[in-house]
């Protein structure tokens, strides 16, 4: 027997597409508009445990409020017996940072774009008091038009009644303000738009303003605002970053400054949003009451084989309906999360999979025709992880989606290289021409 497709009320949920220390994020349809939708799904023992509760209602209060076309949409929140379930938009087009890990620099007008969604969305932030504290390339995602959505509100702050400075000091390190270092109190804004600089300059270099491995230099670095632009940067990037980059919040540039410079001004359009109702937070309130009669109705799930992948999953993992981007694991070498395909049973893909991580030295755990290796990250300074789980696409027709759980995004990239040589005998390879395989065109 198959294991069944699993529903939590009216949501189909499909693959993981996403994992984090707390959450594991699914793709979903809406079986009743046919929609597709990305499910956070955290567990309430998680939660209570790690006394999460308050700063889940916030994050999902913050993204109630924050309704914008540049910033991904928070549809409902839903609650089963053991798990909590955030229901958000899809977004199809991936990570901005894969983008700029397969291209390396962008064109100046495409990161001039990006820049003004960014600066757009954040702005709206502003406006409502909220702060996300941890904008990087890799919480900016983009949509199939390519417009730019800012994702993750896991760390955003909302400021605390009678208090005007942060105190917590978060964020990604590259891309963290040198006032949010210094802990004190910081202005969440400035510290945001520090951010924004940062990631503007990355767009147009390919590569960080502030990369160091060892920290207390990385610091030194970014207090001192010390960097310097390629010479392919226009004069007017280069003033802007100078002045985004300023070390001193209370001289750097704010968002009202930004929008008048000449460079960001050029064929910039401000997004048109209607402002919504006021929002109702008594869904979010009821989410963590532990009313049973209000829990979302939950599939069970039957063990037997890998899941069988429904059609309408693999046409978003596709472009449109051309199916080859699915089997030709060269073209999406660069994500977080990649793919192969291949036409040897499960159980010998499982098996193959956890004898090559045992011979690069990672331990493997698997269940259910899902296997999570685990290891040492290169640099040493903490756990790298991937997990994998076979799909069956068709009639002795398997694909193993891989994904980075834990680590360097760029450290996944070079794993998932030498997985693959290692994993050659069973990565089912088109051959020269051949869009799809045969057994997917009947």
């Amino acid at each position: 027997m198959k294991k069944v497709s699993r529903k939590v009320g009216k949501y189909e949920v499909g693959r993981t597409i996403g994992e984090g220390t707390f959450a594991k994020v699914k793709f979903a349809r809406n079986t009743e508009t046919g929609e597709s939708v990305a499910m956070k799904v955290l567990a309430k023992t998680t939660i209570l445990k790690h006394k999460m509760v308050d700063q889940i209602k916030r994050e999902i209060s913050i993204m109630k409020i924050v309704r914008h076309p540049n910033i991904v949409r928070l549809h409902e929140v839903l609650a089963g017996q053991t798990k909590i379930y955030i229901i958000l938009e899809f977004v199809s087009g991936g990570e901005l940072f894969d983008k700029i890990v397969h291209q390396g620099k962008l064109h100046e007008n495409e990161c001039r774009r990006y820049f003004q969604q960014l600066i757009d969305a954040v702005a709206h932030c502003h406006n409502k008091g909220v702060y996300h504290r941890d904008l990087k390339p890799e919480n900016l995602l983009l949509d199939g038009k390519g417009n730019l959505k800012v994702s993750d509100f896991g760390l955003s702050a909302l400021p605390q009644q009678g208090a005007g400075l942060l105190r917590t000091t978060c964020g990604t390190p590259n891309y963290v303000a040198p006032e949010v270092l210094g802990n004190q109190g910081y202005d969440g804004a400035a510290a945001d738009l520090w951010s924004c600089g940062v990631i503007l300059y990355v767009l147009m270099a390919g590569y960080l303003p502030f990369d160091e491995t060892h920290l207390p230099t990385l610091y030194k670095k970014i207090s001192a605002a010390e960097f310097s632009c390629p010479f392919w940067f226009s004069p007017g990037v280069k003033s802007l970053i100078h002045k985004i980059l300023d070390p001193n919040p209370e001289t750097r540039i704010q968002i009202e400054g930004i929008k008048k410079v000449p460079w960001f001004q050029k064929n910039y359009v401000p997004v048109k949003h209607r402002e919504d109702a006021e929002v109702n937070l008594d869904d979010v309130c009821a989410v963590f009451d532990d009313i049973e009669e209000n829990y979302a109705a939950e599939q069970s799930e039957n063990y037997g084989g890998p899941l069988i992948m429904n059609a309408f999953e693999m046409i978003t993992l596709s472009q449109g309906l051309n199916l080859s981007a699915l089997f030709d694991r060269r073209q999406d070498y660069v994500k977080r999360q990649t793919r192969f395909v291949s036409c040897k049973p499960a159980k010998v893909i499982i098996s193959t999979i956890e004898a090559v991580a045992q011979s690069m030295s990672l331990k493997a755990h698997t269940r259910n025709f899902k296997t999570r290796l685990e290891g040492i990250s290169t640099s040493k300074t903490g756990q790298f992880a991937v997990a994998l789980e076979v799909f069956e696409v068709a009639p002795s027709l398997f694909m193993v989606d891989v994904r980075k759980a834990a680590g360097d995004t760029l450290e996944y990239h070079k794993f998932y290289k030498d997985l693959c040589a290692k994993l050659d005998d069973i990565i089912w390879k088109p051959k020269e021409g051949m869009a799809i395989p045969a057994c997917l065109e009947q």
